[in-house]
């Protein structure tokens, strides 16, 4: 296995939520527009190195890109590029942001065939307009989660009831292709992985088989990752070399119990002790491939948002003073979204909320939330600078040049 340095710009990240996707009612979404991220990108990336945000996750939405089959117009993602350079911010891409054109699946004989040509089209375009750049991609976004959407809850294309094995059959068997595709074209550019992390638990009392049933469901969050590193079905190709860092995306609902899928609270006066920490699962996922790890996703909505931001800050810190190579942590989405099915209702999970009943280009900053947010980079900064670390000289450099002492004094 090739080792690469950590290629971000920034420890902290920012995520836009950008997905495309067919909802519940068959209706397609385009958040990136909806929350005007588009519009307003050079507002929103200033606004983020406020926070010391200088790496952002964004899509290209498929649907939109290919016009037709094997037909592309990635001029509005051309705008989106020439934007991270004009600001200084970098760019992580996600191909295929749960969003398909109108005539693909993932159970169509053209899927992967479709989504290489989109790979390759991409790469180049993107190495024309930004040759001096590393590309890095999230191929396509949590599959296991769409592949239960999808193929299993039938919310989404294509709309299947005990499919989600095909689903994620034919989206891994693109995957790998797709990585494959765009190592070829340039061995420089770097794969990330998204998948959520979990932890399915057995009921109380629970007897051997519902143990069982409990560990085979935990085991099954990494099914995709097994694919795509060959440990299963090697029939698609896939291998160690598709692997450079692997992200996992983590919010307040990803731990529950298996069969009723009751979820254990996490911020319970009295925890349940059934539940694992970030940093355990994020150890468990580590040991498992053994390559750097990004937390890639993670928000609260609503009031509890700065608690969860300081216990995020805090299990961070114990991973990088247990020496896990954790590369990054992505607040997602940093701007305020609404809800795929009902577009009404926003979720208010973001550093910055919306007011969707007002202006919605205008941008709220949720102060607790910043606040939590600066205290967890200065307490990192702090760990890394115990440690020795040159990564706490990087963080304080970029705090001091974005953010003066009186406005961290203002934000804390």
């Amino acid at each position: 296995m090739t080792i690469i340095e950590n290629p971000f710009k920034s420890f902290w990240m920012g995520g836009f939520e950008c997905t495309d996707q067919l909802n519940f009612y068959g209706n397609r979404v385009d958040l990136l527009n909806t929350t005007a991220h588009f519009q307003l990108i050079h507002k929103d990336y200033e606004m983020l190195k406020t926070l010391n945000i200088r790496t952002v996750r964004e899509g290209i939405r498929w649907s939109k890109v290919e016009y037709e089959p094997y037909k592309y117009d990635f001029s509005a993602v051309g705008k989106m590029i020439l934007a991270g350079k004009a600001c200084g911010v970098q760019q992580i891409w996600d191909i295929c942001h749960f969003g398909y054109p109108d005539d693909l699946s993932p159970l169509h004989p053209h899927f992967t065939r479709r989504f290489v040509a989109l790979c390759e089209a991409f790469a180049a375009f993107y190495n024309d307009i930004a040759p001096d750049e590393t590309l890095i991609v999230t191929p396509i976004n949590e599959v296991s989660f769409i592949s239960w959407l999808g193929g299993d809850a039938a919310a989404t294309s294509p709309y299947c009831r005990h499919n989600g094995w095909e689903v994620k059959y034919g989206l891994m068997r693109a995957y790998i292709a797709g990585v494959k595709a765009l190592k070829a074209i340039d061995p420089r550019i770097r794969i990330m992985t998204t998948e959520p992390l979990i932890n399915v638990v057995p009921q109380l009392n629970a007897n051997e088989e519902q143990m069982n049933k409990a560990r085979w469901e935990h085991e099954l969050q990494y099914q995709s990752v097994d694919m795509l590193c060959g440990k299963i079905c090697p029939e698609l190709g896939g291998g160690p070399e598709c692997l450079d860092m692997l992200g996992f995306n983590f919010y307040y609902d990803n731990q529950w119990v298996a069969g009723s899928h009751q979820i254990m609270g996490w911020n319970d006066a009295r925890k349940d002790s059934r539940m694992k920490t970030l940093s355990d699962l994020m150890k468990e996922a580590h040991m498992r491939y053994d390559v750097p790890v990004v937390l890639t996703e993670t928000s609260h909505p609503l009031q509890d948002r700065p608690i969860w931001i300081k216990m995020i800050a805090e299990e961070t810190c114990k991973l990088i003073q247990d020496d896990v190579p954790l590369w990054g942590v992505c607040y997602y989405p940093i701007i305020d979204r609404p809800d795929w099915d009902h577009l009404h209702h926003w979720h208010h999970s973001g550093i910055w909320d919306t007011d969707p009943s007002g202006d919605i280009s205008e941008r709220i900053l949720h102060q607790p939330s910043a606040s939590a947010f600066i205290k967890g980079q200065l307490k990192l900064e702090g760990i890394m600078e115990s440690a020795g670390s040159n990564k706490s000289v990087y963080i304080r450099k970029n705090l001091e040049e974005v953010v003066s002492e009186e406005e961290v004094t203002t934000l804390i």
